[in-house]
């Protein structure tokens, strides 16, 4: 972002074999490209989910759309448009009687599936480098040899030029919930209503009532002496309305939600991380009926807490800045759930969350989903091109991850043009074919399709060049296809931008 020159360093997988999947369960029907991701932007990380990537602590992973058992679709939520629907306010309303009366609901939750779990999709670290000279590399000396490479210099000149190119189950809707209303006795007959007192109204009447009255007082108070119209007074409570009515004054609990940065780890994170992994290795035993050995704090750190985004700050961000961050949801002075996301250029993209299993019946998937969606409404006050949730992928094929699809309005992204569409446009072709393009223009295209592989930058021998260059140089087999590919899966801005390490 501003002020910073860095790079993104990355070492490139392919996609030929097959890993088993954590939705359908498919021993080697999942398939994906990788790469490991040893630092990388946010802007680079946005673009690369942009075109359908997806991190798994360093390991960036596509899904090979076409060849996969269960296609995995990006899908975000136009946040500042979002209205929870009743299912959202039931949940928000059993979070509020648990919070003040302490009742937790009775009967088990439908189960939360974890939103990633690439962790079976064959993330790997590589074992052809040398992690000291891509550290090294990655400091200070590859802008002194940025400076001193001319190959270097040009294509960024050229850059310059052409400047920028353009978990929850499935649940269904419930049945709707009526409001309280006052409960009144069948008339004795002959009698009929008591025609001296005033005619019953309906609870839902008389609390709209109550609100209006306290806003004419808080506007009279404040000077402000005309009446609301009725356009305003017909808007539709927003979000934060129902979450702020969901945490009463003299509850019975107390929910704090913390946010700490995760990487590099503040120290609130540190002093926490000791609760926060126990909390995960709960859940993922009792949610995902891991052995108590395979939930270890090595893999928590790689899966969870390990990133390859830098903290990056910039004078239109958010304050906080951007990266890697983990949002905990103290209760009563511990952590009973934490959600993992990322805070990027114009969106919050949700990574994981994990919960304590006492607390299941609480649906805390949906409740943090409905959070991380008010806090980037919150965000995009100070940085305006923050506007969107991404909720990580949407995949139809999978029931118990359609529930994704219900945080409305939201977009697909087009597998092919990489544009994005309304949901309600694409599930229609999801009913008929598990891949499908959304895209009906049969002329339309990658806007950010490879046209040249020779401008892609590389990192070799801890020096910055395009691709070109390195051909000339390099000792060994040829690596055309690979670099090829890699470079069609990126396209062509982050090919220029992004540094894929050769050995």
């Amino acid at each position: 972002m501003a002020g910073n020159k860095s790079y993104t360093i990355v070492e490139y997988f392919g996609g030929d074999d097959g890993y088993r999947c954590g939705y359908c369960k498919n021993e080697k029907g999942n398939f994906s490209h990788g790469m490991w991701s040893h630092t990388m932007t946010v802007q680079d990380y946005q673009d690369l989910i942009d075109r359908g990537w997806r991190r798994s602590g360093k390991y960036v992973y596509k899904p090979i759309m076409n060849k996969t058992c269960c296609p995995q679709y990006t899908i975000r939520c136009h946040a500042l448009k979002f209205q929870p629907s009743k299912s959202h306010k039931k949940i928000l309303k059993k979070i509020s009687k648990f919070i003040s009366k302490g009742e937790l609901p009775k009967g088990q939750d439908d189960g939360e599936p974890m939103d990633s779990v690439c962790e079976e999709a064959g993330p790997r670290e590589p074992d052809k480098v040398c992690q000291s000279e891509v550290k090294c590399a990655a400091s200070i000396d590859i802008q002194k040899e940025v400076a001193e490479c001319p190959d270097t210099a040009e294509v960024q000149k050229e850059v310059a030029d052409a400047g920028p190119a353009d978990s929850e189950a499935s649940r269904k809707e419930p049945v709707s919930v009526t409001d309280a209303r006052t409960t009144a006795t069948a008339p004795k007959p002959g009698v009929g209503a008591d025609a001296s007192r005033p005619p019953c109204r309906k609870a839902k009447d008389l609390r709209k009532e109550r609100r209006l009255q306290k806003e004419q007082m808080r506007q009279d108070a404040d000077g402000v002496s005309s009446s609301p119209s009725p356009a305003q007074t017909n808007q539709p409570k927003p979000l934060e309305d129902f979450i702020s009515e969901s945490l009463p004054d003299n509850s019975s609990h107390c929910l704090e939600v913390r946010l700490v940065r995760s990487n590099p780890p503040c120290p609130q994170f540190k002093a926490s991380f000791e609760a926060s992994y126990q909390v995960y290795k709960l859940y993922q035993m009792a949610i995902h009926k891991d052995p108590p050995d395979k939930p270890s704090e090595s893999q928590f750190r790689r899966f969870l807490c390990d990133s390859p985004l830098e903290a990056e700050y910039s004078p239109d961000g958010p304050e906080m800045g951007y990266g890697s961050f983990h949002q905990q949801y103290w209760l009563d002075g511990r952590i009973v759930a934490v959600g993992v996301i990322d805070i990027l250029p114009t969106c919050v993209s949700s990574v994981y969350l994990y919960y304590h299993p006492d607390f299941a019946s609480l649906s805390l998937g949906s409740y943090s989903a409905l959070r991380e969606i008010a806090f980037t409404r919150q965000l995009q006050k100070q940085s305006p091109k923050l506007s969107y949730y991404y909720l990580g992928f949407y995949i139809h094929s999978c029931p118990k991850m359609r529930y994704k699809g219900q945080y409305r309005p939201s977009d697909l992204l087009c597998p092919e043009t990489f544009v994005w569409v309304p949901i309600e446009r694409c599930v229609p072709h999801l009913e008929n074919s598990r891949y499908a393009r959304f895209n009906q223009d049969p002329d339309a295209g990658d806007a950010r399709v490879l046209k040249d592989v020779g401008r892609a930058l590389v990192l070799y021998r801890r020096t910055v060049m395009p691709y070109a260059a390195y051909t000339r140089k390099r000792k060994g087999p040829a690596d055309e296809t690979e670099v090829q590919q890699y470079a069609s899966l990126v396209g062509q801005d982050c090919a220029e931008r992004i540094l894929l390490y050769r050995a």
